[in-house]
């Protein structure tokens, strides 16, 4: 099985570089300003400019709208990811509106909100599915919280889109994940960080390199 990865919320050079070099199929730009791995788009411009061909680039949305989307546009981004409280109708609206495939991200606690995901089988191209923020979080983000959900929920469930597994992600879990799951896609922000925000290229490396033998 060959298992594709996404490093997200790419903010320096250092990382980019650890992602392209490690095999990364995707990398994610984060365009939502209360995230610290947010770069405004100038910045990912510079960025995404280093990433070869054939590696997708991501910018990822929180409930933006067209303006903020457009402004990012200003970076070649290759899909769109919407990690808010967007409905299909947006996401339909926004695949029209730029042209780019886009991904949903889905938040799960518990088997409930799996049902979200099947709302989205004729707007979006790709599911995410991410741990939903615990609410005595105090200033907890969309994603990036670095908690996992039960995976078994996923294990026996089948979609109509491409998916990708999220949440809590690290070089020392991966395996266990994807044993769980069946994902054939993985996306990782904090389990590759040394704090928020920041990237650690040793680590991005050991991630791809676990899930490179997977």
């Amino acid at each position: 099985m060959s298992l594709a990865t996404k490093i997200c919320g790419l903010n320096d050079e250092a990382g980019v570089a650890a992602a392209v070099a490690g095999g990364a199929r995707f990398v994610g730009f984060v365009f939502y300003r209360p995230s610290p791995r947010y770069v405004a788009p100038e910045r990912a411009k510079a960025l995404a400019a280093l990433v070869p061909t054939g590696i997708t680039r991501v910018g990822l949305f929180v409930d933006a709208d067209d303006a903020a989307i457009a402004a990012a546009l200003a970076a070649p981004l290759d899909m769109l990811q919407f990690h808010g409280a967007e409905t299909p109708s947006r996401v339909a609206a926004a695949k029209r509106r730029f042209g780019l495939p886009l991904m949903k991200a889905i938040s799960v606690a518990a088997p409930d909100d799996l049902a979200e995901a099947e709302r989205f089988a004729l707007s979006a191209d790709w599911l995410l599915f991410d741990a939903k923020p615990p609410r005595d979080r105090a200033g907890g983000l969309p994603g990036g919280n670095g908690i996992a959900f039960d995976w078994q929920l996923l294990g026996a469930r089948h979609w109509p889109l491409p998916s990708m597994l999220s949440g809590g992600l690290t070089a020392d879990n991966l395996g266990a994940a994807v044993a769980a799951t069946h994902a054939t896609a993985v996306d990782v922000s904090s389990g590759v960080e040394s704090r928020p925000g920041l990237k650690d290229p040793a680590k991005i490396a050991g991630f791809l390199r676990v899930a490179s033998s997977l």
